[in-house]
């Protein structure tokens, strides 16, 4: 790119321009309309999720390249979609810029969320331009699924086992490795480039979904191995997008129940072993949020099905409870339990 193209500001060439410039990025054939239309699968549900994300608040150029912060507000809508059980459909974006942000700016922005987009088969079908003080995107995704397949905070029962994907922490260690480099001292070159990676290009893990609708298919109502008079196998989640321990509280909270969580089962990345304390690598853990992760809940023997097909890329970490609060526990009795709080994770508007 030459000097006089990457100097180009938005405000050179107006949104009309910058559109045009846009448009590259959408399947040409729903572009152009007021509206994109979509064509769900027979008897499949519409899901929609919104997502908006702040310069400064979600992403900054001192941690993110606008490929890296194009990446990340795609892959947290499609995680959003993942925890709802639903494949991704199409995806609208909704972008407030000051004049004065380069054209170059926002077409890396926009190559970061096809490079995301691209593995999943999903298309950026629309969106709208509008002038602002602060950079802003207002994502819209759009998913399907069957509706009982449905994945809801509400559905979790006492008894059901607490499955948690991946590892947490990661990528709140990746953040404060960009923001204070020296901290990662102790840790080698791939070891920060893991953490760092974990922050800057998350993975939704629409992957779990195909192995999930399995087991839910095994343990189906039309199966000879389902006994239970439940009409169909409940399973309840959301995304750890906020923190492993508002994901289990908000499924709590919705769903009238408790839980305990096993101290010794949550999975950290191996980098926290010589770098963080026990204390500090799972606050980071609980707390640190945008990992992405899915937290699931379902009845014991399906869960343990669940776990064995994913291998080490899931964990039962905990028990729904019929009591009101969510514990963490230490089977090996060296910590007290511990009482979670949605006050201890980040919540916006809080001082």
């Amino acid at each position: 790119m030459n000097s006089d193209l990457s100097s180009l500001q938005v405000q050179d060439i107006g949104e009309q321009g910058l559109l045009e410039r846009l448009q590259c990025f959408c399947p040409p054939e729903m572009i152009g309309d007021d509206a994109a239309v979509f064509v769900t699968e027979p008897e499949q549900s519409l899901v929609v999720t919104t997502d908006i994300l702040v310069d400064g608040v979600h992403f900054s150029n001192v941690t993110t390249s606008p490929e890296d912060a194009g990446w990340r507000a795609a892959a947290a809508n499609l995680s959003d979609l993942a925890a709802m059980g639903a494949s991704p459909l199409g995806m609208t974006v909704g972008l407030g810029l000051p004049g004065q942000v380069s054209v170059s700016w926002v077409e890396r922005l926009y190559q970061g969320m096809t490079e995301c987009l691209q593995q999943y088969n999903t298309p950026i079908v629309g969106g709208d331009i509008v002038r602002s003080p602060v950079t802003t995107l207002a994502i819209t995704a759009f998913g399907q699924v069957y509706p009982n397949q449905i994945i809801r905070r509400s559905a979790a029962q006492v008894g059901d086992a607490i499955i948690v994907t991946g590892v947490h922490g990661a990528s709140r260690a990746g953040l404060e490795l960009l923001l204070h480099p020296e901290l990662g001292q102790n840790l080698n070159d791939t070891e920060k480039t893991v953490l760092i990676k974990a922050h800057q290009r998350p993975q939704p893990r629409l992957d779990i979904l195909p192995i999930l609708q399995q087991v839910l298919a095994f343990y189906s109502p039309t199966s000879p191995l389902f006994h239970s008079p439940t009409p169909l196998l409940s399973i309840a989640g959301m995304d750890s997008s906020d923190g492993l321990a508002d994901a289990v509280m908000q499924i709590c909270r919705a769903s009238g129940v408790g839980a305990i969580l096993e101290r010794s089962q949550i999975f950290l990345p191996t980098a926290f072993e010589h770098w963080l304390t026990k204390e500090q690598a799972l606050e980071y853990a609980l707390y640190g949020g945008e990992d992405f992760e899915l937290v699931l809940c379902l009845p014991q023997k399906p869960a343990y099905d669940l776990v064995q097909q994913l291998g080490q890329s899931a964990a039962i970490v905990g028990r729904i409870t019929s009591q009101s609060t969510v514990m963490l526990h230490d089977e090996e009795e060296k910590f007290p339990d511990q009482v979670l709080s949605l006050s201890q994770g980040f919540q916006h508007f809080n001082h």
